[in-house]
């Protein structure tokens, strides 16, 4: 079995879904998933890697190495601020914020 397929059954199971599901949806061949299972395909090319990342709403690096990795603080600016000037104090506001959601809804669950 290959170490892809590993990744998109585990995925799937966590969505509740099943890998020839994926395949359906993104219209892949029938015996796509089988190939990747049986170890008859290993890789994946980059137009199909993204498909099915998207589908399961995993960056590519997650489904293609298993890796995942935090975001820089620039990146995290970017997203939240749309690249524009953000001072340090603002930034620190906005994490602080975020811990505050975190532990509030830890505390309701």
């Amino acid at each position: 079995m290959s170490e892809i397929y590993k990744r998109i059954e585990e995925l799937c199971a966590q969505r509740g879904i099943r890998p020839g599901r994926v395949s359906a949806d993104l219209g892949l061949s029938r015996g796509f998933m089988t190939d990747l299972k049986m170890d008859r395909k290993k890789t994946l090319n980059a137009e199909t890697a993204a498909k099915i990342a998207a589908y399961l709403d995993v960056p590519v690096e997650t489904l293609m190495t298993g890796q995942t990795r935090a975001a820089t603080d620039e990146e995290l600016k970017f997203a939240l601020f749309g690249g524009g000037d953000v001072t340090d104090a603002q930034f620190e506001e906005v994490k602080r914020f975020a811990q505050y959601i975190r532990e509030r809804d830890a505390v309701e669950h």
